[in-house]
């Protein structure tokens, strides 16, 4: 196995995060010009959230940079030209399109599936994907790299690890994990009073941030058949993965690690990124 391409989704804005910048007076017109979060500038020197994303994923041996955009993607045009992304990586766009009669992209699993459909050869290797506004590790990104006795894998966080509140890690996605550390589903939400029930054989709640690594052959069928969420009308990456290992057991594993993710939520989480350099 070898993994030498990077997915990122930087496919829309967070209305959550309009909404909180609109409410800030520093902030307020920061993202008129933007089309994702991962581009809000950050950093002692203004640079976008993605470059220190990219950045890592250097660090870790990627090779391919795989962005899947909206199609109003002229400010990632801008930047993959003008060369303002970290250098080392051959950097490639895909277009997620909104289908007729919608007025919204079909989700994060469309969006992969669009991906692998403008680069067929991504369904014959193993590729790492994950989210543009998150800031993932260094080691998270090798740790996906390594080889594994399956051919699919995502990172299960420590809860203990994040410098969260309980109250926001409560929104995040836990994991059912088998004992010999294979998915078994993942579960987005669930009551606070079924969280316990969650927690693995040492106590730790395990958590999806939403970074895999993937087979294209593997997942792209259940891409392709992912059903909508009846709450969002979309069809959701995690989703398609329940789907796989519910057919497919031991083919998803779970890496460990525990560390705290920084992450681009709202405005006020842009303060937590002053010090990059």
């Amino acid at each position: 196995m070898e993994n030498k391409s990077l997915i990122i989704m930087v496919g829309g804005a967070s209305s959550r995060m309009k909404r909180s910048l609109k409410a800030i007076s520093d902030h307020r017109g920061v993202m008129d010009n933007i089309p994702h979060k991962s581009l809000i500038p950050v950093g002692k020197h203004g640079r976008p959230f993605l470059y220190y994303l990219v950045k890592n994923a250097v660090e870790a041996g990627y090779e391919n940079l795989y962005l899947i955009t909206s199609p109003e993607n002229q400010v990632f045009q801008e930047l993959v030209s003008d060369q303002k992304l970290p250098a080392g990586l051959k950097v490639y766009l895909a277009v997620q399109q909104v289908p007729d009669k919608r007025e919204k992209p079909l989700g994060t699993a469309d969006a992969l599936q669009q991906c692998l459909d403008q680069y067929p050869k991504l369904k014959q290797t193993t590729f790492t994907v994950c989210n543009g506004d998150n800031l993932y590790s260094v080691g998270a990104f090798k740790d996906l790299r390594m080889e594994r006795k399956a051919p699919n894998a995502l990172i299960s966080y420590g809860s203990s690890g994040f410098e969260y509140s309980d109250e926001r890690i409560s929104k995040f996605a836990v994991m059912d994990i088998s004992s010999e550390g294979y998915l078994k589903k993942i579960v987005e939400k669930p009551p606070m009073e079924d969280i316990p029930g969650y927690k693995d054989e040492t106590g730790e709640l395990r958590v999806s941030m939403n970074i895999f690594s993937f087979y294209g052959g593997d997942i792209y069928p259940y891409l392709k058949n992912c059903p909508l969420d009846p709450i969002r009308d979309e069809k959701e990456l995690p989703k398609a993965v329940g789907n796989m290992v519910m057919e497919r057991p031991k083919s998803v594993l779970c890496i460990p690690r525990s560390e705290h993710i920084p992450d681009l939520t709202d405005a006020h989480d842009i303060q937590l990124f002053k010090n990059l350099e």
